[in-house]
């Protein structure tokens, strides 16, 4: 997205303001609030990315890894996503919200491609920033005299520099989840990737990224395998979480974790994530114990 985002002029007394403010108001109605509409959002969009990204099945692990047609393919996908989320109709446009047509437009970069059919419609305007980790939704009256005077062979057009003070944020440089796979060194990717079963793979992961948070996404990205939840699992003395356990790494389980996770100051799980911490004092050991995790291992 551009650096220097001018200040919106979508203020009482603006052309457009009522309309967009209606439009607005709607959206956040619909998503439960402004709260909701900031978390579910940028939920949704990590995960419109990450499943055409499909790291179980391609072995990817970045948008700038995809081909032209799937980079396009994700603004489809986020399109009835949104539509999805909002409980939105289709429309002769993308959708139709308080009885008005109304296009759904995405980009990965730093502008929009608006069709000639969108032109003086409302407009929902999505961008992600992957690189920075932030997401942008805003409306626009695709207007053409906000619009740039060149075109390109489809005649669909830009938002021009000035017309993006014309754009009404409701979100913008909200944080989203970052691709996890940027979060981590290239020589770890490589490392965890270069295990020869999933369990291995697994424990690797757990092994190298500790302290973080790790979704069943990405477990089940590096697993490879159907049943991939199997491979956190003690699995008779023989799972990641009994192999790591006789190195004093525990792998903690949001759901059934959390009071330990708290008492050793690690970063909240969700129900569904999990978290790795390697023991570095019998004081850690024995509140584990505490805390019914068997550990037979003791620091040096």
């Amino acid at each position: 997205m551009k650096k220097n985002i001018p200040d919106s002029v979508v203020v009482p007394g603006h052309q457009d303001y009522d309309l967009l403010i209606s439009i607005a108001d709607e959206i956040t109605k619909r998503a439960g609030g402004n709260a909701e509409l900031s978390a579910k959002f940028s939920e949704m969009l990590r995960q419109c990315i990450d499943d055409v990204i499909m790291t179980p099945k391609t072995g990817r692990r970045s948008y700038d890894e995809l081909e032209k047609t799937e980079k396009t393919y994700i603004g489809t996908r986020v399109e009835i996503e949104l539509r999805a989320l909002l409980r939105l109709p289709k429309g002769k446009l993308d959708t139709v919200i308080l009885g008005r047509d109304v296009d759904i437009k995405n980009t990965m970069g730093s502008n929009w491609m608006i069709p000639t059919e969108a032109f003086n419609h409302p407009c929902i305007l999505v961008a992600a920033d992957e690189v920075q980790a932030n997401c942008y939704l805003g409306l626009i009256v695709a207007r053409p005299e906000y619009l740039t005077s060149g075109q390109n062979k489809d005649s669909k057009k830009s938002i021009s520099s000035s017309g993006f003070a014309n754009i009404l944020w409701l979100l913008q440089r909200q944080p989203y989840p970052p691709n996890f796979w940027r979060t981590v060194a290239p020589e770890v990717v490589d490392r965890i990737f270069a295990q020869t079963s999933g369990n291995r793979r697994v424990a690797e992961l757990f092994r190298k990224v500790q302290g973080i948070p790790i979704t069943r996404e990405v477990i089940e990205a590096v697993a490879q395998q159907q049943d991939f939840m199997r491979r956190i699992r003690s699995d008779k003395g023989n799972g990641t979480r009994d192999r790591l356990a006789r190195e004093g790494i525990l792998r903690l389980s949001g759901q059934y974790d959390a009071p330990l996770i708290e008492a050793l100051g690690l970063p909240s799980c969700s129900g569904s994530e999990f978290i790795s911490h390697q023991l570095t004092t019998q004081a850690e050991v024995d509140l584990a114990i505490q805390h019914e995790i068997l550990i037979d291992w003791r620091p040096e």
